[in-house]
């Protein structure tokens, strides 16, 4: 059985810069928000229901779904949020748990921005949390994804705050500098979570 790290962080931490610092050390990524995208690829199951549900204002005319009107939809309603979550997380767990089972590398890294959000630690070997202030995620958010700082205030004050996600995390990586920075210290964690892995699979003979 493979050893699975969950990597996890807020808006804005740096999530994808240190998956990719792992990647190219050859650790398999197995990243949530890849999986949600899929499971709502235009001709599956969760994408007509969907359709059913809201109707169709939430596809665009190529018949994708519209994420931006989905999201402002369950941001303010959340008796949606949690019809659209029931939805989708069972597909998305079941997808995720798929592609562990297939990896063949001692670990793998699987990114769930909403780890501590939907109580998924114990689906995990070990936690690594991304961390950063929150002026850094606010700042990094509206600059990455064109948007006031109103919504990204939003989209912060919807998500776990700092300290839950600080209080589930085995491992933390500060990522309020340059990201970039932070290459020695993923090969570090890289080398740290093959030892474990080893000491798994050695306990399990």
């Amino acid at each position: 059985m493979t050893y699975v790290v969950a990597l996890t962080g807020g808006i804005g931490s740096g999530k994808t810069t240190i998956a990719n610092h792992f990647a190219s050390l050859g650790v398999p990524v197995i990243d949530a928000d890849i999986i949600a995208r899929q499971v709502v690829a235009p001709g599956s199951l969760a994408l007509q229901q969907i359709h059913h549900h809201f109707g169709t204002q939430v596809l665009l005319p190529d018949g994708s779904l519209n994420r931006s009107w989905l999201r402002q939809t369950v941001f303010s309603d959340p008796a949606e949020k949690t019809w659209l979550n029931q939805c989708l997380h069972p597909l998305i767990q079941q997808q995720t748990q798929q592609a562990i089972s297939e990896v063949t590398e001692d670990w793998c890294l699987w990114v769930v921005p909403l780890l501590v959000e939907n109580n998924l630690q114990h689906c995990a070997d070990r936690v690594l949390v991304v961390d950063t202030d929150e002026e850094t995620q606010i700042r990094r958010t509206m600059a990455r994804d064109n948007m006031s700082r109103q919504q990204a205030e939003s989209i912060l004050a919807a998500q776990a705050d700092r300290q839950s996600r600080l209080q589930a995390a085995d491992d933390i990586i500060d990522n309020s500098g340059v990201p970039a920075d932070k290459q020695q210290e993923v090969i570090r964690l890289h080398h740290h979570y093959q030892r474990l892995a080893s000491a798994k699979k050695g306990s399990a003979l």
